[in-house]
């Protein structure tokens, strides 16, 4: 069996968000089932000389769009301690000129036209290759073209003849709209895939409404999400359409990589530990304290959140009660970058109190030692379609304190149930979130229950092994 995996980023080569780790992550686990080849763009930002990146021969391939000729390029190397083949699109006038996998501020016509190009270019590469794919895995709406485009331009194309697809859905409220003209950028007849059971939406372009009506596999990244989705609270405009195409939708939990996300042998963080180690967690936290300038007390418990700082997030929250936040008996720690507005009020926190503090940008190795230093990782999420934050905050002993939407209601038992990993509050709302606070707080005294708690959680199982039967029983339904 041959799967396409195609996605705007993969781990470790560019990263914004989770669609990066489990694009990165899924296919070393399927790798002895299935042919593997994934495609994404080659992003300014990734390092060719570091992974071995090189241009393939005869690569070069003109495609036209909007009128215009543009030049792409094929780059490859292997996934990281796999034999998997991963391809990069090369293009200098849509993704080689940015340092950012998505830049900000961009004309939103043009981040169409984008992937629009990379989609395109990745199925005509995926022919000059001959990888006849028995499934492509299309990821969110960047590649949602590709589901629309196999039902038109390629629907008598003998290549892509019993090319089945897989869409994934790791986030609803991202969905690729624009005006009609963009189908003549694409190049796509509008008297195909223009109407309400294809592309259109309130009389725009809905790339991900497409993928949703065209492929023939839907995924949510939770089975919490799953069910969510399909209502008017969580649909996100598109609950209707999901509901006339629930036949064709399933939830499976994305997992976390533990040989990447490991207390034991992580080299980022001050000492390693394990679960029968875990007075030397403790150091972390003492690095940490000394990193945001907090002054470190074995008896204070830190609580962290490393996160884009938009508002599915939460934010709005910690606003809520910064005053309780300022005045609870705990530390507070934040990393991430995002809305400006959510930006400078962690910067005003972090200037105005003695307990909070706040770095805006975003450190891989940093983000690890918080993980690895934190005693409770906050995640007060909005909504949450799975959450791979909280997966790698147990696996390092911090325990999250989380609001039960989505994902973060599947992968966390809260207190005081048995085998509890987490602390849980369901209304959305600051008032709410405190007292999941003071009830860690609580925990946090008894040490026997809290250490108990930890060891119950980093010895929880969220490897991708879980999900990959899955994935694979619905690959093969398909053929």
């Amino acid at each position: 069996m041959k799967i396409l995996f195609a996605a705007a980023e993969v781990a470790p080569f560019s990263k914004a968000g989770g669609l990066a780790d489990v694009v990165g992550s899924l296919p070393k686990y399927l790798e002895k089932d299935a042919e593997i080849a994934i495609f994404t763009p080659l992003h300014g930002l990734i390092d060719v000389n570091k992974y071995e990146i090189k241009e393939l021969e005869n690569s070069e391939m003109w495609l036209t769009f909007g009128g215009m000729g543009h030049k792409f390029r094929l780059f490859m190397c292997k996934l990281p301690d796999t034999n998997i083949n991963v391809f990069f699109v090369h293009n200098d006038w849509y993704f080689s000129c940015f340092k950012d996998v998505y830049p900000k501020w961009l004309d939103p016509k043009y981040e169409h036209e984008r992937y629009i190009a990379f989609s395109l270019a990745t199925m005509e590469y995926a022919k000059l290759l001959n990888f006849k794919a028995d499934v492509i895995h299309a990821n969110d709406w960047h590649t949602a073209m590709i589901p629309v485009y196999l039902h038109s331009n390629y629907r008598y194309d003998e290549f892509w003849q019993n090319t089945k697809t897989v869409f994934e859905i790791h986030n609803l409220a991202y969905q690729g709209v624009w005006f009609e003209d963009v189908l003549d950028f694409a190049n796509m007849r509008k008297d195909i895939v223009f109407n309400e059971f294809g592309v259109e939406h309130y009389g725009k372009v809905n790339w991900m409404k497409g993928a949703i009506n065209y492929a023939d596999k839907i995924i949510a990244v939770s089975p919490n999400y799953a069910r969510e989705i399909l209502t008017g609270e969580f649909g996100e405009g598109m609950d209707y359409t999901l509901r006339i195409n629930q036949h064709k939708l399933v939830g499976i939990l994305n997992g976390i990589d533990y040989d990447i996300f490991n207390p034991k042998k992580d080299k980022c963080i001050a000492k390693n530990y394990d679960v029968k180690s875990l007075k030397n967690k403790e150091e972390n936290k003492k690095l940490v304290c000394e990193k945001f300038g907090l002054e470190y007390n074995s008896e204070r418990p830190l609580y962290a959140m490393v996160s884009r700082l938009v508002g599915q997030k939460g934010i709005d929250l910690i606003r809520q009660v910064e005053g309780e936040l300022k005045n609870v008996n705990a530390d507070f720690v934040f990393l991430g970058s995002g809305d400006k507005d959510y930006e400078n009020l962690l910067i005003w926190l972090s200037n105005n109190s003695s307990n909070i503090r706040a770095y805006i940008g975003y450190k891989g190795d940093l983000a690890n030692q918080i993980y690895a230093g934190s005693d409770f990782y906050l995640m007060p999420s909005k909504f949450e379609p799975c959450g791979l934050s909280q997966l790698i905050a147990m696996k390092y002993g911090s325990l999250p304190v989380v609001r039960a939407t989505g994902g973060l209601e599947d992968t966390v038992v809260g207190y005081p149930m048995a085998d509890s990993t987490g602390f849980k509050f369901w209304g959305y709302d600051g008032w709410s979130m405190m007292q999941a606070i003071y009830c860690a707080n609580s925990v946090y005294q008894d040490k026997y229950t809290f250490d108990a708690m930890r060891k119950t959680a980093m010895e929880a199982d969220f490897s991708w092994k879980r999900s990959t039967k899955e994935y694979l029983d619905l690959y093969k339904s398909l053929t």
